[in-house]
């Protein structure tokens, strides 16, 4: 009997299945700059020729892009599976906002709970970076600046869950999250025991991952997510109210 030879996997094909796996797995994000040729070619123990042609599969495939001055790049394109037209669509229609927080409840929750079991000393580092971040805006008092913060501490947590799907799942939200808890935020901090209500809950689920409580873990990012719907619910009761009180008192004959 005859076997088919052996082939040795060509050495540009073993990189580009290599910067595939870093970009899969978020080593190399959307926008992040790839270092040059030289230095990917002393990193990786190969030849320029082969980073040259490793470069350019990628290219060819959508994941990489070089831009005017110089310089290739993980393309943006990756964080957007969520169009910006969709996204912007969504945004502007407020009864769809629930929708997403009940995705985010199902999606954050199961990401906290491998977060805690799976994330490495890097990553508890970056989740206490982001949350300190986090800490910080909400005393500046800006709503832009802590939804900013507030989404890259849960992407943050989605990095530490190590699962790919989770987290490009994030990242594909992040714009449209990040528009989301801008409106949430303005709206939950007209009633002023918001603010620290949400700090709380954000150090319980910052607490919970650090500490390797994953149950506990699910449930805060759970509890956090169901306080901000039930408040939001509440909010549009009242303001249901008052519009429903205003067109009475504006129903009402002149008896003056």
């Amino acid at each position: 009997m005859r076997y088919a030879p052996v082939r040795q996997p060509r050495i540009a094909d073993v990189l580009t299945e290599r910067l595939e796996s870093m970009i899969i797995e978020g080593s190399l994000k959307p926008g992040e700059r790839l270092p040059p040729e030289r230095t990917l070619a002393e990193q990786f123990a190969v030849s320029r020729p082969s980073v040259r042609e490793a470069i350019q599969k990628l290219a060819a495939r959508g994941l990489l892009t070089s831009r005017q001055g110089g310089g290739t790049y993980v393309s943006e394109a990756l964080s957007r599976a969520w169009s910006d037209p969709l996204s912007e669509l969504l945004g502007r229609h407020n009864e769809f906002n629930l929708d997403l927080l009940e995705f985010r409840d199902a999606l954050e929750g199961i990401s906290a709970y491998y977060a805690a079991l799976r994330s490495t000393p890097a990553d508890k580092e970056m989740l206490r970076q982001r949350f300190e971040a986090l800490e910080r805006s909400f005393e500046g008092r800006n709503p832009e600046l802590e939804a900013r913060a507030d989404a890259g501490f849960h992407l943050a947590i989605a990095e530490a869950a190590h699962n790919v799907v989770l987290l490009h799942s994030m990242r594909s939200l992040f714009q449209l999250l990040e528009k989301s808890i801008v409106a949430n935020l303005r709206h939950l901090f007209e009633k002023p025991e918001s603010r620290p209500r949400l700090i709380q809950q954000h150090r319980a689920l910052f607490e919970a991952i650090m500490e390797g409580r994953a149950e506990d873990a699910r449930n805060a990012a759970h509890e956090h997510l169901v306080f901000v719907e039930d408040s939001l619910l509440e909010l549009e009761r009242a303001e249901t109210r008052a519009q429903r009180a205003l067109r009475r008192a504006q129903a009402m004959p002149d008896r003056s």
